[in-house]
């Protein structure tokens, strides 16, 4: 690393497995206060001035353990990309 280039791999897990925490995180306070996050969306999407039109549905296990798989394999991506276009950027020496 001593160019500055970064692991793609590494970027890729470490992106990858830190969504798929959040949305494990997400789907375990769905599943012991659904209510709560009912609440917390029908608070934060006015602040954006967006009228919330989802409705928090009944936990499933096997929506939670896919949106977690979903979500590790989209911020791997995003963190592989992420990678490539880092070292591309210093491989071109951009400042």
């Amino acid at each position: 690393m001593a160019d500055g280039k970064i692991s793609r791999n590494r970027a890729a897990l470490s992106v990858g497995l830190f969504v798929a925490l959040l949305h494990a995180i997400w789907a375990l306070v769905v599943w012991i206060a659904p209510n709560a996050m009912q609440k917390y969306l029908d608070w934060i999407f006015p602040m954006h001035f967006i009228g919330n039109v989802f409705q928090i549905l009944s936990f499933n296990l096997l929506n939670a353990i896919i949106l977690v798989i979903m979500a590790f394999i989209g911020g791997y991506v995003f963190g592989w990309l992420f990678a490539v276009i880092w070292d591309w950027l210093v491989s071109k020496k951009v400042k």
